[in-house]
Parts: C-alpha cells; structure tokens; sequence
C-alpha cells in the first residue's frame, strides 16, 4: 500500500480540511483528534484521523464550540439541532440576499431601458457578488485557524461581542485582509504622547473639511468634543477604499452617537465600506438597522463569527442585544478589557 496517498503532514492534512495546522494542534490539545506519528515521531494522519477531523471542521462550520464538538463526538447531540436550525437561518438569508441581488439587476435593467445610468457604487457591488466571497481569511487568536467567508460587503457591517471574544483582532484581520483597507483604532484619539489630536492637522483645507462636518453633526445635537473631532479626522484623513473603526462611540455622549450613526449611514459616500466595532445600542439599534447594513457577532464561547439578523427570535439575535448597552452604561464600563493568555 502506497502510505503517501492515504497518509499526511500536518500541512498537507490542514490544506486538504480547509483549516491552519495551528487548528489542527488546537484540536489535538483540547483532546478532540490524535495525530499518528512515523518511525521518527513526526505527526501524520491517516484515514480515521482525517474522518475525525472532518468531522471536527463541519461542527465547527455550523458554529459549535470546541466544547460542544467535543460533546457531540461523544454522542451528546443537544447542542447539534440548535447549530443545524442556525445554519438553516444563514441559508435563508443568503437566499434573501440572492433574491435581493435578483430585483436590484431587474431594477438596474430597468433604469437602462429608461436610459438611466447605473450609480458606480451600484455595479461595483454586483461585480463583487459575482466573483465569489468578498473577505475570505484564516481567523486569528482565540479561534483555531478556521476559514472565514463574507459574500457582499455592506455599506455598513457592525462588529459586535462581549469581552475577550476576539472582536478585535478579527477587526484588525478584516483590515489586514482586504486590499486597499485601513484599521483606524483608538489611538486616533491622541498623538501617541497623550496629547489630544484636536487641532493636530496642519492642512487648513482639511482642517476647514473637518470643522464643516463637525458643525453640520452639532447641529444635529453632537457635542463638538475632542472625541468627535478625532473620529471626524480619522475618517476624512483615511484615503483606504475599505475603513475598520475601533469603537466609534468612545469618547462621545449619547447625542454625539446618534448624530454620528446619522451621518454614517446617510451622509458619506456609500463606495466606502465600513466595519464598525461597537457596544453601544445608540450606534447599534436594534430596531432600526437598515437593508444596506450587517451585524458580524463574535460569540463569547469563540465559535467562528456570524452574521445575525436584526430580528427578534432570529439565531444570536438575544446574544447581540445583551452585549449592546446604553452611552451611559458604556462610560462607566469604558476601557475594560478581558485578557487571556496566547496559546502556544
């Protein structure tokens, strides 16, 4: 028997799952899969290792847990309808989204019998549904190296989970994957010596563009704050096709938050993605988010992030209303951060 067909490395075994070796070894650590090993200990999987793992990368694709995979290889299988009845949500609504793409081309064709041009932002975004998964990456720490897929990039996608789910460096991922994208964080609000970014941009043609902004939010009732005119800088100073925003609401009031999602949504030029971070239920309101918006869930167990619907009763729609809270309740909670150990 030829042991090079049924037998693999670690790389070659991780590329044929569609996984990072890294998972594979995080696998092997929480107990779920064993490696065989050659006359000179090196890791190799042969068939069964390979079922198993299989296995293991289709649980976790339907969002389980390491500890629920582990449960449901055991035989416990209660945690494996809720992941199926997920799964037939995600399902659903990407055929929502298919046949919304559908009636957006009839609308389009429509306008060019008319003789109406198509809006460039318009076609972009088909062009980009068309050719397959518009951010695809291996996810970073806490998670285990699986893929991770997005189809249609929303004007606006928000990122969302509780302390030490990761949120953040798949933030910063996002970044690092897309061409042409940029992580604006918090440092956006200091210099780097502490002192406050206000005043800080020497070109007076954008500091003008900036002032006319800030004057346009404060009349919508945003306090004109240090905060606001470093996120307002931050945002124009980008030239990134593609902007991830480290917690927009920090550092604003109640008002400044909701003048800012107004402007967001509404005011900026709608060829410009943004990922948004965020806690706070005046920039994430539930019950108004928009057809043109997402909400990417990172859960607390670090089961691979989801796209949630903005319905009551819809999979992890509870989960992402209990990690929203109001401006106030943020402050009080503002510059917590859970730390865990890397993994080696």
């Amino acid at each position: 028997m030829d042991r090079s067909d049924r037998y693999f490395s670690p790389s070659e075994a991780a590329k044929r799952l569609g996984v990072s070796a890294k998972a594979l070894r995080l696998y092997e650590q929480r107990g779920l899969l064993s490696a065989s090993r050659t006359s000179a200990g090196w890791r190799i999987y042969g068939p069964a290792e390979m079922d198993r793992a299989r296995q293991i990368v289709a649980l976790r694709d339907l969002g389980l847990s390491l500890s629920q995979v582990k449960r449901v290889m055991l035989g416990e299988t209660k945690d494996l309808d809720p992941a199926l009845a997920a799964h037939q949500h995600t399902l659903e609504v990407q055929a929502r989204w298919v046949a919304g793409t559908i009636e957006r081309i009839r609308t389009l064709r429509q306008d060019l019998a008319a003789d109406k041009l198509p809006a460039a932002a318009d076609l972009f975004r088909l062009g980009r549904s068309a050719t397959g998964p518009s951010l695809a990456l291996d996810l970073p720490w806490p998670w285990g190296g699986e893929s991770f897929e997005l189809f249609d990039l929303r004007p606006i996608t928000y990122i969302i989970g509780p302390l030490g789910s990761g949120k953040t460096r798949l933030a910063q991922a996002i970044a690092r994957t897309l061409t042409d994208a940029a992580f604006i964080g918090l440092d956006r609000l200091t210099d780097g010596s502490g002192n406050s970014m206000v005043g800080a941009a020497a070109d007076p043609e954008f500091r003008e563009r900036v002032d006319r902004i800030v004057a346009r939010l404060v009349q919508d009732d945003a306090a004109a704050s240090p905060a606001l005119f470093a996120l307002i800088s931050a945002l124009e100073s980008a030239e990134a096709t593609i902007l991830v925003v480290d917690m927009v609401e920090r550092g604003l009031d109640q008002p400044s938050q909701e003048a800012v999602i107004a402007y967001l949504r509404h005011s900026r030029d709608n060829q410009r993605p943004l990922f948004l971070m965020t806690r706070s239920s005046s920039i994430l309101d539930l019950d108004h988010v928009g057809p043109d918006e997402a909400i990417l869930f990172c859960p607390a167990n670090h089961s691979p992030p989801t796209l949630v619907d903005p319905r009551p009763g819809a999979p992890g729609y509870e989960a992402v209303a209990t990690c929203l809270a109001t401006p106030n309740v943020r402050t009080r909670t503002e510059g917590a951060v859970a730390w865990r150990p890397e993994m080696t």
